[in-house]
């Protein structure tokens, strides 16, 4: 099943540095309108490690043993691609690999990717990032007697829980006073959203989460909402609206979809004008390719904005650990600086962001950087 990729999950590759060898970084596409039948994902599985093949041995800058290690490498990765990786919702994979530092590391996608091998001195992460950081979402909805809880990324939700609690109706308690039967009601009612509340905190506990949406009928909103822990409570993110016994997964997922996608928007542009007020007043704030490289040669950087599709040429100083403008001295040339940018914005602890919902970035150059000092 695809994995939510995390900062954490970033930092832990963006950390590989190995003092021999290289790490192969490769990635499959694995999406079922052009790779549909085990034969095309075979032979797909078969050009993309012929070229990790052919890179290995045309790098010149190997040892023998740098070599050996890299060809066990790329049969190690081709032993994981020919595996069982395109179940459950996979749509591409990365595999990183790296024997001198024991690394081997599958990475599944929900969305597609172009087949790509790098052969370099860190794990090629940039694609991941683009493909964007997941954060872990609780869709949690009652009425007065069901309960259900959708776990996942916010474009991969799954129901992992359902539970109805015996809620007497009112037939069932012929001949009790209105009174005795209105606070029996009240309390079972009452007992339900607890059972509820007290579930998504232990998933919460269990898996961890970032956001949640809730749903209830307007007369019970309220209540529901303050049965929930306050750890729960901090991380609501919007109400959704939904049949809450009957409705579909589908129905749900799409419910969700523009709630998160308002979240994600809200995110950006919070962040944007951060950079916004930093750049304007000459302070922590960072415009333009060259600034932001030279406030990452700092570890300045708390939050790197990146335009989408955003590419610039620039050099990389590997002994200083420096990276450059393509019109500074020193250093070697490399096609792309957005990717080392996004390897040094993750071991510095910063977050990458790509923004896909607002256009602030372009004027400024295409990237950005909130700065900590």
């Amino acid at each position: 099943m695809a994995e939510p990729i995390t900062q954490a999950r970033l930092r832990a590759l963006a950390a590989v540095h190995p003092d021999q060898g290289r790490v192969l970084s490769v990635f499959l596409n694995l999406d079922p309108t052009e790779f549909a039948t085990p034969s095309a994902r075979s032979s797909a599985v078969t050009s993309v490690m012929t070229a990790a093949a052919q890179k290995v041995e045309a790098n010149e800058g190997l040892t023998s043993d740098e070599r050996a290690a890299l060809r066990d490498d790329v049969e190690r990765v081709r032993e994981v691609l020919l595996s069982d990786v395109a179940a459950n919702g996979t749509r591409a994979v990365a595999v990183y690999a790296c024997g001198p530092v024991d690394l081997l590391e599958v990475v599944r996608l929900r969305r597609p990717v172009t087949n790509k091998v790098v052969l370099d001195r860190t794990a090629f992460v940039e694609p991941l990032v683009l493909h964007g950081t997941d954060e872990r979402w609780l869709v949690l909805v009652s009425n007065r007697r069901a309960a259900r809880l959708f776990v996942g990324p916010g474009d991969a939700l799954e129901e992992t829980d359902r539970f109805v609690d015996d809620v007497h109706s009112e037939y069932q308690k012929q001949g009790w006073s209105p009174s005795k039967f209105d606070r029996s009601a009240e309390q079972e009612v009452k007992d339900h959203l607890a059972n509820a509340a007290q579930l998504a905190f232990d998933v919460y506990k269990k898996r961890g989460l970032d956001r949640i949406l809730i749903g209830a009928p307007d007369d019970l909103l309220a209540e529901f909402k303050g049965t929930l822990h306050p750890y729960l409570r901090e991380r609501i993110a919007g109400r959704i609206v939904v049949d809450i016994e009957n409705a579909s997964l589908d129905d749900v997922c799409a419910a969700a979809k523009p709630l998160i996608i308002e979240h994600t928007s809200k995110c950006e542009r919070e962040a944007l004008d951060r950079l916004a007020q930093g750049v304007g007043t000459g302070g922590r704030g960072a415009a333009g390719i060259a600034e932001v490289l030279d406030a990452l040669n700092q570890a300045r950087v708390e939050t790197l904005l990146i335009a989408e599709n955003f590419r610039a040429s620039g050099r990389v100083d590997f002994g200083a650990g420096l990276l450059l403008p393509d019109t500074a001295d020193g250093g070697e040339p490399v096609e792309n600086i957005v990717e080392p940018a996004i390897e040094k914005a993750i071991e510095q602890s910063a977050t990458a962001l790509v923004v896909r919902h607002h256009d602030d970035l372009v004027p400024l150059g295409g990237i950005g950087a909130v700065l900590r000092f």
